[in-house]
């Protein structure tokens, strides 16, 4: 650890009221930006040094009764890849910037269009052409400019996956469509890294966690996207399907149970779940 980025951090926290009660040495989020120029590392890495002293950053005050401080620093210096920025992959960027993982390697070659509007958390009426990756960087910048984006402005390839993924520790599949699932699937395993997935077509949609080496969605379910096409994809699906990729994400990086080898299926419309073993 630095002594000095160490002092520093004791230095500018100051006493604040903590959600579970009482008082605690707290540190402001204009302090880290700070701390993270003066000191030349990444904000995410300063948050993660305060926690270890017992400051909390105080952008996480709110998570601490459901994350813990080890949980906390484990996401803080955990890397994701994620493959697409669209209705599944804006909505999980959302949620990564504001739990605070770490760093985000996030590609997506498409711009937003005005059929995005009804349900992509990126997309804006004056955001309409622009590169889903600038949108992103734009994003991250008003929420958590702690964590590191690195944005890919390209789609993926199975030739290019492998350095995408490389020394990351989980995979994220936010694609559009069932064509480069596969490939992503298999690249996640060639990695060795956990892979989380899920779709959805209208008010139905699934949630799996592939490890590698075992058989995950993507075997079954072909390259035919004519069932999004046709139910269509509303904000409350997108949603509520990226939230639980978003929890099974923190799951693994934080070493609770997750759905590991099985798929949650859910209807919102009928309010059916079943979880099924693949």
């Amino acid at each position: 650890m630095d002594a000095s980025l160490e002092e520093s951090i004791r230095s500018l926290a100051h006493p604040g009221a903590l959600p579970w009660g009482g008082n605690g040495p707290v540190l402001d989020v204009n302090d880290v930006a700070e701390l993270a120029g003066e000191h030349g590392v990444p904000g995410h890495e300063v948050e993660a040094l305060a926690l270890i002293q017992g400051v909390t950053p105080a952008r996480y005050l709110r998570n601490r009764e459901s994350v813990s401080r080890e949980d906390q620093i484990r996401l803080l210096r955990a890397s994701v890849a994620q493959v697409g920025l669209g209705g599944l992959g804006g909505s999980l960027l959302e949620q990564f910037l504001r739990l605070g993982v770490g760093t985000v390697r996030a590609a997506d070659g498409d711009v937003f269009e005005p059929s995005n509007l009804n349900r992509q958390a990126l997309s804006t009426l004056d955001g309409c052409g622009r590169l889903k990756t600038r949108a992103a960087r734009l994003r991250a910048a008003e929420i958590n400019p702690s964590v590191t984006l690195q944005t890919h402005a390209e789609y993926l390839t199975p030739e290019t996956l492998p350095d995408f993924l490389d020394g990351c520790d989980l995979a994220l599949d936010a694609l559009g469509g069932l064509t480069m699932r596969g490939h992503l699937q298999h690249a996640a395993s060639d990695a060795g890294i956990p892979l989380v997935t899920g779709a959805l077509a209208g008010w139905t949609g699934f949630v799996a966690v592939v490890m590698p080496g075992q058989l995950g969605p993507a075997d079954l379910m072909g390259t035919d996207n004519g069932a999004e096409e046709r139910l269509g994809c509303p904000a409350p699906a997108v949603n509520f399907i990226a939230s639980l990729m978003a929890s099974e994400a923190v799951n693994l990086l934080t070493g609770a149970p997750t759905l590991a080898g099985k798929m949650l299926m859910t209807d919102l419309r009928s309010h059916t779940f079943e979880v099924v073993s693949l």
